[in-house]
């Protein structure tokens, strides 16, 4: 609240006087006003007017003095004469000059009053008359005293006053001839304006005093005013909260509840809590000792967050509670307040939200799982293909060979072997036989190197739908379990269970691993980020117009060295700008048969890994990287 305004100190603005009187009283006042510091200008309506009272006098004190001086004709020598009002005016041209640059009045108003003491007592000295101290003058020192100063200070300019005005002059009358000269005109004016003045002038300070009290009533009725209008507002934002809102005592009794707690006790306890009863006689004893307990904290100075949690019937109630101190102008606490939320209905929200998560986790994995199963089931399908093909060849072979032609030899023989040397010698069909032998061995073994290479075709068939099934088993581990894992070979394992995909499209799969370590980590997480990653990145090369689609798979340390960095690029579709900030957001797909939760899952299973899911790309039509951020620490 400011005090600068000239009308009325503090800044409120009573209805002033009409006419020519409120035109005077402002005008007044403004030159008092400009008689003091800039501090005293903006202190409390009191002290301002202690001050307008003080330079008041002063001026008016000092104008006397001066006229004193310049009109009073008095005997001669005339300094001697002038004296006392030379002392008196010295005096409130001092306390004048005080408040200008000071910052309170308790010095000049002792200055103003002792210097009317001085003045009046070396009157009484000079013109040797007792009776001056009878003079309505004397009032003014007292009276100023105890306006300006207060009543204790201002007791102690009226026991100076009586001392030195009214008990000395009294003793110097009776008991040491001290009188005065008869008094001569001038000396009789000066007394009856002097009294004049006086007069005028404790009515002068009475008034003010009237007007300061009214101002100051006035100033107080327009405070209680604003602090009522405070007041309403302030019940209006604590009534009408869903929020419950209470205060408490430093036994933890109630103070005040706004609406929401009242109806929350009604329901939990069954009638609502009154002022002055502990808040929390109800509850379980253990549910009373925590509470005690966060009272003892809260008196302490600490300010508090926790959850209370009860049944009310079948329903579970969760509420969000903070309490603190209320602080005394001491700093110390004197109470405690209380906030209380229902939360029940958002802890439900995300019970849901983190069940509907664990369903999602798990259709991503059964979805990984089918996407290996598909590699695993195209891998195999081709290889037993060429098996199936060098089967069908071995099984024609032997039964194209030309085992008959042996048995009839053998039967030449057996039949002719008697006469083997006469029958080899002179049969013609004996003459044949060795020359056919020769033809049947060459012929047999040629067949037998067909029948070998694909026998040899079979076998490395076998073995590589053995490998197969043995790698897709070695990803079959139980999710979780943390293993040191070689990330390029994890790769390279991802890359042929997706080989046959890549290669039916005629992608171009670029490797550049750089030295890294192995690292602890869930190999089955990791495989899933991947093979997500890798199936994105075919999504974008098929729906892509490039002639020449090509996936670059890096593997590298970060600058730092405390990183291990896996990107994922390919010069597909790309991604556009305004796509970028919502691409690991559940539910966000830009496909037209996506589900928009294989990123946010991989970005999810980072986190879990303690790394992090980015994507950057140049925009639609050229291409996107994938950065995987894991943490790294060398063996």
């Amino acid at each position: 609240m400011s005090h600068a305004s000239p009308g009325l100190p503090g800044g409120s603005k009573p209805s002033e006087p009409a006419g020519v009187l409120g035109i005077f009283r402002s005008w007044l006042l403004g030159r008092l006003d400009a008689l003091l510091s800039e501090h005293l200008r903006n202190v409390p309506p009191s002290e301002l007017s202690r001050a307008r009272v003080l330079v008041g006098a002063a001026c008016a004190l000092f104008l006397f003095d001066v006229l004193y001086l310049l009109l009073l004709q008095l005997p001669t020598p005339d300094w001697i004469w002038r004296a006392p009002a030379a002392i008196g005016g010295l005096g409130y041209l001092g306390t004048l000059v005080l408040m200008r640059r000071g910052s309170s009045t308790t010095a000049p108003a002792f200055l103003l009053c002792l210097s009317t003491i001085v003045a009046i007592v070396s009157t009484i000295f000079l013109y040797r008359n007792a009776h001056i101290t009878t003079h309505a003058v004397i009032m003014l020192a007292p009276a100023f005293a105890v306006y300006l100063l207060g009543p204790r200070k201002g007791f102690l300019v009226a026991l100076l006053t009586i001392l030195l005005l009214g008990i000395a002059p009294l003793v110097l009358s009776l008991y040491f001839e001290f009188h005065a000269p008869p008094p001569t005109r001038e000396f009789l004016w000066m007394i009856h304006v002097a009294s004049s003045l006086a007069i005028l002038s404790i009515w002068l300070v009475g008034a003010l005093n009237s007007t300061a009290r009214d101002e100051a009533q006035a100033a107080l009725e327009e405070t209680m005013r604003e602090l009522r209008d405070s007041e309403r507002k302030l019940s209006s934002l604590f009534e009408n909260t869903d929020d419950m809102v209470c205060s408490l005592d430093t036994e933890g009794r109630l103070l005040i509840a706004n609406t929401a707690l009242r109806q929350a006790f009604l329901k939990r306890f069954g009638q609502e809590p009154t002022v002055g009863q502990p808040l929390f006689t109800g509850v379980e004893p253990s549910d009373r000792a925590r509470w005690e307990e966060r009272f003892r904290q809260v008196l302490q100075g600490q300010r508090l967050s926790f959850e209370v949690d009860y049944s009310l019937g079948d329903r579970r109630v969760v509420l969000e509670a903070s309490m603190g101190p209320i602080l005394g102008e001491q700093g110390q606490p004197t109470g405690m307040v209380l906030f209380a939320r229902d939360v029940s209905a958002r802890k439900e929200a995300e019970a849901r939200l983190g069940e509907m998560h664990r369903t999602l986790v798990d259709i991503s994995r059964q979805a990984g799982m089918a996407e290996i199963a598909t590699g695993v089931l195209h891998n195999v399908g081709n290889t037993l293909n060429s098996v199936n093909v060098s089967a069908s060849l071995v099984a024609d072979g032997l039964r194209k060979l030309r085992v008959s032609g042996v048995g009839r030899a053998a039967a030449l023989f057996e039949e002719h072997s008697a006469d083997m040397a006469s029958f080899i010698t002179r049969d013609p069909r004996g003459q044949q036989l060795p020359a056919y032998l020769k033809a049947l061995a060459q012929g047999l073994k040629g067949e037998q190197e067909v029948l070998l290479q694909e026998a040899d075709a079979l076998l490395s068939g076998i073995e590589h739908i053995k490998s197969i099934v043995n790698m897709q088993q070695e990803h079959a581990r139980p999710v979780g379990a943390e293993e040191e894992v070689s990330v390029p070979q994890l790769i390279d394992e991802a890359l042929r269970l997706h080989a046959i995909s890549f290669e039916r499209v005629n992608i171009i799969i670029e490797r550049d691993y750089g030295e890294v370590p192995r690292i602890m980590l869930d190999r089955h997480k990791l495989l899933q980020i991947l093979l997500n990653l890798m199936m994105n990145a075919r999504h974008a090369l098929v729906s892509s117009d490039q002639q020449e689609k090509r996936l670059r798979i890096r593997v590298r340390r970060s600058s730092d060295g405390g990183k291990l960095l896996i990107e994922v690029a390919d010069n597909g579709m790309g991604i556009a700008p305004e796509h970028l900030p919502r691409l690991f957001t559940q539910g966000f797909t830009t496909k037209k048969d996506g589900h928009g939760f294989g990123l946010h899952i991989s970005a999810l299973a980072a986190t879990e890994m303690k790394g992090r899911l980015t994507c950057s790309s140049p925009g639609g039509g050229q291409g996107a990287t994938f950065t995987l951020e894991l943490p790294l620490a060398d063996k």
